[in-house]
């Protein structure tokens, strides 16, 4: 069993679960009002650490620097969602153990027994409770108490997704085209001539009639067609890095030192008074 006194141990820890998957960073470790021992812990989990998940300590184990816990993935990340500040109510504590299916100090859930471990809690003083920032201050003698602050740091990363398609596609249109092509061709022509009217000896004039013929040609236009590579096209990628700048909210812890008689002390700093 993990004790008070291996909190700053856990606390940022790398969490598994049952099967050996990561399931996130340990943010918060809360303490049980009665005993003080630490029985709660919560993971960011989701993308980039945004989800908060509570988790028992009961059955958890350290493995190296790393935590390992009683509870599969999928159990750990669907657990419900509680918003708390300093101070984990039983009520809110009660919703857990129903849904992880266990009992408060080894009894069974009793509604009557809830009601009255509540009203005990809201009596209870805060120096014992479930801290805001998952520690407590831990008295080591009389004299001396100690605190751990911690701080949360962001952590960015990137993911790859589709951003656009392109197609080359190739079509065809149609446009009329004129050319001047130069034909040659023949034509008929007559020429007339004076004889010299001397007689013939071929006696006299034919009854039949005498036909002569000629043949006149020409050219006219041939249309053909080739199909001839004019250009080529290529499409293709690279890669450009641009800078984008991710903003979220981070919380840090501080101490604060109250009380008489502290006008003096030494090594106070940060927002400590």
């Amino acid at each position: 069993m993990i004790g008070t006194n291996e909190i700053t141990r856990v606390q940022g820890a790398t969490a598994y679960d049952t099967t050996g998957s990561k399931v996130g960073k340990v943010d918060q470790v809360y303490l049980d009002d009665q005993t003080g021992e630490p029985n709660w812990l919560t993971l960011n989990t989701g993308m980039f650490g945004t989800s908060t998940s509570f988790v028992p300590l009961e059955g958890a184990s350290f493995d190296g620097d790393d935590i390992r816990l009683a509870y599969d993935k999928d159990r750990i990340k669907d657990a419900p969602r509680i918003d708390v500040d300093q101070h984990l109510e039983r009520e809110q504590e009660d919703e857990l153990y129903r849904y992880y299916g266990l009992s408060y100090g080894g009894q069974g859930y009793d509604a009557t027994q809830t009601q009255t471990d509540t009203t005990q809690t809201a009596q209870a003083t805060q120096t014992t409770g479930y801290a805001d920032t998952g520690t407590d201050v831990r008295s080591g003698t009389a004299d001396e108490a100690a605190v751990t602050l911690s701080e949360e740091r962001l952590q960015v990363g990137t993911q790859a997704q589709e951003a656009g398609r392109a197609r080359l596609r190739k079509y065809t249109t149609s446009e009329t085209e004129t050319v001047s092509v130069p034909v040659t061709k023949e034509k008929l022509v007559v020429e007339r001539s004076a004889a010299s009217g001397q007689a013939t000896t071929t006696g006299g004039i034919a009854d039949t009639d005498q036909v002569e013929e000629i043949t006149l040609r020409e050219e006219r236009p041939v249309v053909a067609k080739e199909t001839v590579a004019v250009e080529e096209v290529r499409v293709g990628k690279e890669q450009v890095t641009e800078q984008h700048e991710v903003t979220d909210e981070i919380r840090k812890e501080h101490v604060e030192i109250e009380g008489e008689g502290t006008t003096g002390v030494e090594g106070q700093s940060g927002s400590a008074r």
